[in-house]
């Protein structure tokens, strides 16, 4: 059994119950050149710099997915009739159906009727991590952490003028995978040093 202790740091995720606003600003790239000890910060997208892309909690799951579909993205923010932050809607609830399909039978509706409101991953279900403490993280700390939790996504959140907790921006597991040329959709067991780097580097230490 590998004992050989890891040098990635496993990040601290918390609860963002509180965070209601989302960082406002571009293209968002990955460096094409990430090691497992790059700066974490090369795979963030920042709001401050690319607009969020969001949607209101009413409008129709159908909506959203046409949205992601146009836009190949995967994930969407939530936002309230006040603009406010509420939750996140990912392709893999829309894409599956069986989402859909539970709130149609739940509330005896049919499809066009089904909102993002009812689908959303609401503020005490999402993840994230402090983007001070994104600071001082390397991008192999990102991989234990998105192999540990198994989320897709982690937001990073930090304080606006006001001092107000808000959404800064996202770090998605699927470009953390591009960028590194590794599957964090089905990972192999590997909490350990050696096992994350055979992973990556396709071979053993």
């Amino acid at each position: 059994m590998d004992t050989q202790p890891s040098p990635w740091t496993q990040l601290p995720l918390k609860e963002i119950d509180s965070a209601t606003h989302i960082a406002r600003p571009g293209l968002h790239t990955t460096a094409s050149s990430l090691s497992m000890e790059s700066p974490a910060l090369e795979l963030l997208t920042d709001f401050l710099e690319i607009r969020a892309w969001t949607v209101n909690a009413n409008e129709s799951a159908d909506v959203a997915l046409q949205t992601m579909r146009q836009n190949r993205i995967h994930m969407l923010l939530v936002i309230n009739g006040q603009g406010k932050f509420t939750g996140v809607v990912s392709a893999r609830i829309l894409f599956g159906g069986n989402a859909i399909t539970r709130a149609m039978q739940d509330r005896h509706i049919d499809r066009e009727d089904v909102t993002v409101d009812m689908l959303k991953l609401t503020r005490d279900d999402v993840h994230a991590v402090d983007y001070a403490r994104l600071e001082r993280a390397t991008v192999g700390d990102l991989v234990l952490t998105l192999r540990t939790s198994g989320d897709r996504h982690v937001l990073v959140t930090d304080h606006n003028e006001d001092g107000e907790l808000r959404i800064r921006g996202v770090i998605s597991a699927r470009e953390v995978s591009h960028a590194l040329g590794i599957d964090l959709d089905h990972p192999p067991e590997a909490h350990s040093f050696s096992a994350i780097r055979s992973v990556v580097l396709g071979h053993d230490l």
